[in-house]
């Protein structure tokens, strides 16, 4: 009998330790089976995503060489442009679709030519100190910043210029940008040119623009995650759509959100509090004060 109690106690035992060590690992890291639902948010916001707005545009003229250099003086993780097309094809990189309000000429971008176009001055009207700067163009920006900083490139009103998402990809590809990776994300407000882009040039990441306008009576619904999620990377709303549950929602369906346009510390706050994964952002210090940036 005792003999048999035993072997009993000594199979109990052995059955206690290889428990305990099962147990161990998640004991050490802090992480209950109950968590465990959980942990992609964690992962999310691992690497917090500083996004210069237009470059480092609130302390200068948007979309140019000197908002762009700020934007990498200030170690931003990537600045963002706006690209479109010269009467004469070359794409160039301006906002508005005329350039009547950055710049010192008048006339729409699709109608001026790029010699045109450079003979502007796209940075007076933001502060004297900038007379001069130029209209870049997308190919010459890929070359100077190329490993220096990450590019968001937005697509701005693709429908104008139609195969701009063909030609944008070939401009990557000359530069051996179309690697899988993070080092540039396309995006647009146009989500038939992002899946566009996407079906084009599959391995470089894409994202969703949403406005306000589009979504305040609805809100991005589950439906709209469902579809974005077939071709998108990144849901990025305004920031006046953000909320803890649509982060959660982004999140469960696999992609990434980053706000625009942050211009203050309270608007950053909530949006950190909200749980998203980065800021778009005219001031690029703001989100330094993220604790896990």
């Amino acid at each position: 009998m005792m003999k048999r109690w035993k072997r009993g106690w000594s199979a109990i035992g052995r059955l206690m330790i290889a428990l305990m060590l099962f147990a161990l690992p998640m004991m050490i890291t802090g992480v209950g089976l109950a968590e465990a639902d959980t942990g992609s948010e964690r992962i999310h916001h691992s690497k917090f995503i500083n996004v210069a707005h237009r470059g480092a545009s609130g302390y200068a003229p948007e979309n140019t060489i000197a908002a762009f250099d700020k934007a990498v003086e200030m170690k931003a993780d990537y600045f963002e442009l706006d690209v479109q097309r010269s009467k004469d094809g070359q794409l160039v990189l301006i906002h508005d679709t005329t350039v009547d309000r950055t710049t010192n000429g008048t006339g729409a971008v699709k109608d001026l030519t790029l010699k045109e176009l450079k003979s502007l001055d796209a940075g007076s009207w933001f502060d004297e100190k900038y007379a001069g700067e130029k209209i870049p163009t997308l190919g010459e920006t890929l070359d100077r910043y190329r490993g220096k900083i990450k590019i968001l490139i937005e697509l701005k009103s693709p429908s104008l210029y139609p195969g701009i998402e063909q030609q944008v990809a070939e401009e990557l590809a000359k530069r051996n940008l179309d690697k899988r990776g993070d080092k540039v994300i396309v995006q647009s407000f146009d989500h038939e040119s992002v899946k566009r882009f996407h079906q084009i040039m599959p391995s470089v990441p894409v994202g969703v623009l949403a406005s306000y306008g589009s979504y305040r009576d609805t809100g991005i619904t589950d439906k709209h995650l469902r579809s974005f999620a077939q071709y998108a990377d990144f849901v990025n709303p305004n920031k006046d759509l953000v909320d803890r549950d649509l982060v959660k929602r982004v999140h469960r369906h696999g992609m990434k959100i980053l706000p625009y346009t942050v211009r203050d510390e309270s608007a950053a706050n909530a949006l950190f509090d909200a749980g998203v994964d980065g800021l778009i952002t005219d001031f690029p210090e703001l989100a330094y004060t993220h604790p896990h940036k």
